[in-house]
């Protein structure tokens, strides 16, 4: 992740949100689903996506889970709850009035 890309705190939760809204994913498959979404531009290093989970799970937005991986392997699968798809509509909204704040600061 290069500086300009970083992600802040409250953005990186609503993104792992966002990737869980899709399915239920490992941490790995969530941070692929976030870089591959963004065309690359960004990427969440492991040691801001484990505590972010914790935090999503503390506030019971997701739960985990260990089941199988696609290989086979034993990975902790985390998804959404009905609080998690809430706060996500929330955080989207919260985001898209920021957005168009930033937009018209800019335009002017």
């Amino acid at each position: 992740m290069t500086d300009q890309a970083a992600i802040r705190q409250g953005t990186l939760d609503m993104l792992i949100l966002k990737a869980l809204s899709l399915q239920p994913m490992h941490g790995w498959g969530i941070a692929e689903r976030i870089q591959q979404l963004s065309r690359d531009v960004l990427t969440v290093p492991q040691g801001s996506l484990y505590p972010a989970l914790h935090r999503l799970e503390a506030r019971g937005l997701i739960v985990a889970e260990w089941r199988p991986s696609e290989d086979n392997r034993r990975a902790k699968y985390y998804s959404l709850q009905p609080a998690g798809r809430g706060a996500l509509k929330e955080e989207q909204a919260d985001w898209r009035r920021f957005m168009q704040a930033v937009q018209l600061i800019l335009e002017s």
